[in-house]
């Protein structure tokens, strides 16, 4: 008997070690190659790819086909897994790795048909550079097959990853749309229906388009929302207008639209918005004459990043002097630098937030096209999602007369995706990056451009509808055989579907004032604003603070340029600290005698150590929410299961006015004073605060702003190993309407600032790290470095890997 047992106590110790050392040599199986050589099919001439400390890359190839043979190899063995949740959270493929959690997210895309519109649309997408497509896709496939064991978290998931396509690289382009736009339209749809059941002076206020704090670069500030007489609108008098506890809670429950991450599961907070800064200052303002760029795009944040650092190398006879030179941030899946400097030319992006998407009302008796679409789902029977189409773009809601509302989506149509932009790593000049620009088959944004000859230009990029004679960007749109709309309607005559245009966009080259700056904000004004259209853009508040930190000085460096994108200033917040001090200093409520206590001394930052500006962003947001959830409440009444609270970016502007004025008939009920509502918002924040800690003073923003960026799988994990897939939980400073945009899992998700032909000089942010493999060197490189926000060099360092690839 004893010695059975001594011989089991040595089973157990020996699989005790075994096990896990099996678990750890099977995971160490997926990690990429670093040195040596390889051979790679395909290849004209040897590459060489060159990693060093952060495992940034650099590849020095004969030609750009070997450039992206090798990057694609590179790409699938730091990336694929990320890669394919690209191509999925795209063409509604993320059942079949996840299971039926992911159903919603898929149907919700399924619905576009994109990877069916990717494979119709391939030769546009493609152009003249499907041999370029081919190269990259070839050494995608031969970098995971060249992995002795397929990527961890198909470990994890018992799956296989499947071979890529060129399909899957137009669908990865397609994902960022998904990210950036709304691919169900939601705003716009809540609004018209708002519009249709409550007075035109409360949908006024809902839909008001801009504030006192707006910066756009043409035009002035909108200013905030003039206010309504009693006369012309009394929320007292409109049945369902309770605002308080109750209303807040229910807007809180309001069904809202899945945010999809844009690069694949899981999704993000909807109120979280793609966005971002970028901005320039011309040659006129730095000693020597050069032009600097600065651009960061705040993201959902993961581990690892989204994006990939590059730098790309080989001859070319179409580029300046013979050789391409591009250093940057590649999105794998693509073989194109997103973001970067060539060495002539720089350019960096901000989500535009034009209006990209119309609804049109269809009749009963229109003619559909149905589609039968299969959703595989792992571990469960195959979901079928019936979809039925119009010329306008496939049905997305049906009414109660039978009419239907159909929507065209700038991604569903050819030419959304066309891999001409990967020509700026060509780019002489700002003229020659404009005409590139001309060509961008992108999602539409502001992007920004700096030239070694000290010029800057900002433009209007991308995809956007070509909308002609009655077509509008604003509401629902009447198609010839729709009924006519309601007399109240702006829109009484047909539209016809639309194509899409890229060339003749707005821009603004060479400024008079040396300084160009876009935060998602409005830039437009006048016709050119009528044409884009308003697709939610922003509050003005951090592109204001942006602009007057350009116009601060007189003469810039990157290090100038780096500190307004660290700027955690909160000028905004600096009104609502004094709003909330005026509700608190003289009350005899020992709530709010306790939040008068630990609210005295304001920082004005959004720094980790501050509980007052923790304070004062908690009552601006219980406050907002408070008046948004009565404006909302006769729209709610009306609509019932059909109401969807809108997303309301510039309510600041409505907001401020009321508690300004303090009209009596704008007061959401039950309240009777303004001062009863305030006094509300302090006492529900005293009582969020104290749940936390009795000592108030001591809930500081880093103490609620901590990071949360961990890997997708992370949460399917216990706690025990969910850390392991995880960058540290460190307090954050900044927040969103500030330049330094960083919440726990959202912000930039990359920092970067350089002057082409001075690269050497400039400064570059990456969370998350390069490779997407725990056990990586590379894991979280860089991260710490993001989050003190130190200069780290623009240009790869000193190499510490290198692999060479041959032709077989």
């Amino acid at each position: 008997m004893r010695r059975w047992l001594l011989r089991s106590l040595w089973v157990v110790l020996g699989l005790s070690i075994l096990v896990p050392g099996g678990i750890w040599l099977l995971l160490r199986g997926s990690l990429p190659e670093l040195d040596g050589e390889l051979a790679l099919p395909g290849l004209s001439a040897p590459v060489q790819v060159q990693r060093d400390g952060n495992g940034v890359v650099t590849v020095d190839a004969a030609d750009e086909h070997d450039m992206a043979r090798a990057l694609g190899y590179v790409h699938a063995q730091e990336r694929f897994f990320e890669m394919d949740l690209m191509r999925r959270s795209a063409a509604g493929e993320l059942s079949e790795l996840f299971g039926a959690n992911a159903l919603p997210l898929d149907r919700r895309m399924r619905v576009h048909r994109l990877r069916t519109r990717a494979h119709d649309n391939l030769d546009i997408a493609l152009g003249d550079r499907r041999a370029v497509l081919e190269a990259y896709r070839d050494g995608v496939n031969a970098g995971l097959a060249a992995l002795p064991v397929r990527p961890w978290p198909y470990l994890l998931l018992r799956q296989r990853p499947r071979a890529w396509s060129l399909e899957d690289s137009v669908l990865a382009a397609l994902a960022m749309y998904a990210d950036l736009q709304d691919p169900g339209n939601s705003r716009e749809l809540a609004l018209a229906r708002i519009r249709e059941v409550v007075p035109p002076a409360l949908h006024a206020l809902l839909a008001h388009d801009g504030s006192s704090w707006d910066a756009p670069l043409f035009g002035a500030a909108r200013g905030d929302a003039p206010l309504p007489d009693a006369a012309t609108l009394d929320l007292r008098q409109l049945a369902g207008s309770g605002g308080g506890d109750a209303a807040v809670a229910r807007l809180a429950r309001s069904p809202a639209p899945l945010q999809d991450s844009g690069i694949g599961w899981p999704p993000v907070a909807a109120d979280s918005s793609p966005g971002s800064n970028n901005f320039a200052v011309a040659g006129a303002l730095t000693r020597d004459g050069r032009a600097i760029l600065a651009d960061d795009m705040h993201l959902a944040l993961r581990a690892p990043n989204l994006w990939f650092r590059v730098r790309l190398r080989h001859p070319d006879a179409s580029a300046p002097r013979g050789k391409v030179d591009v250093a940057g941030f590649s999105l794998p899946g693509l073989p194109v630098v997103i973001v970067g400097s060539n060495t002539h030319v720089a350019w960096g992006f901000t989500n535009s937030y034009i209006d990209t998407a119309d609804f049109a009302r269809l009749p009963a008796t229109a003619p559909l096209r149905e589609y039968r679409e299969t959703i595989a789902v792992a571990g469960a029977p195959a979901d079928i999602l019936v979809v039925r189409e119009s010329d306008w773009g496939p049905v997305l809601h049906e009414n109660a007369d039978g009419s239907r509302l159909a929507l065209r989506w700038t991604a569903q149509l050819p030419g959304a995706v066309r891999l001409d932009f990967a020509d700026m790593a060509r780019a002489a000049d700002l003229d020659a990056a404009l005409a590139v620009a001309d060509r961008a088959g992108i999602p539409a944004q502001n992007l920004l451009l700096a030239d070694r000859h000290g010029r800057i230009a900002w433009r209007l990029a991308g995809a956007r509808p070509d909308r002609s004679g009655t077509c509008t960007a604003d509401g629902i749109a009447n198609t010839p055989d729709a009924p006519l709309p309601p007399d109240t309607s702006p829109f009484n005559e047909p539209c016809y579907p639309w194509p899409l245009r890229t060339d003749r966009a707005p821009s603004l080259v060479d400024p008079a004032n040396h300084r160009l700056w876009t935060a998602n904000g409005r830039v437009l004004d006048g016709a050119m604003l009528a044409e884009a259209g308003d697709g939610g853009y922003d509050l003005g508040a951090r592109a204001r603070q942006v602009r007057d930190g350009l116009f601060a000085r007189e003469q810039f460096d990157e290090r100038d340029l780096l500190a307004i994108q660290l700027d955690d200033r909160a000028v905004l917040m600096e009104r609502w600290w004094k709003l909330l001090r005026a509700t608190v200093e003289h009350s005899d409520d020992p709530a709010l005698r306790r939040l008068e206590a630990a609210s005295r001394q304001w920082d004005g930052r959004a720094a980790v150590d501050s509980a007052s500006y923790r304070i004062a962003r908690g009552f601006r947001g219980i406050t907002l929410d408070t008046l948004e959830a009565g404006l909302l409440a006769p729209a709610r009444q009306r609509l019932g299961e059909d109401f969807v609270a809108p997303r309301l970016p510039q309510l600041e502007g409505v907001a401020w006015p009321l508690l300004e004025q303090r009209p009596p008939h704008l007061l959401p009920p039950p309240f009777k004073r303004w001062d009863e509502l305030l006094a509300h918002s302090a006492r529900q924040l005293e009582a969020d605060l104290a749940a936390q800690g009795h000592d108030l003073a001591a809930r500081t923003w880093g103490e609620r702003n901590t990071a949360a960026i961990c890997h997708p799988l992370s949460r399917a994990l216990p706690a025990l190993f969910k850390r392991w897939l995880c960058m540290p939980a460190q307090a954050l400073p900044g927040d969103g309407n500030m330049p330094r945009v960083q919440t726990p899992d959202f912000g930039a998700s990359e920092r970067m600032v350089v002057s082409p032909g001075f690269e050497a000089d400039g400064i570059v942010h990456m969370p998350g790290g390069q490779s997407g493999h725990p056990l990586s060197p590379f894991w979280g490189a860089g991260h710490d470095d993001w989050v003190q926000g130190r200069p780290t060099p623009f240009l790869p360092g000193a190499t510490t890997h290198t692999l060479v690839l041959r032709p077989r």
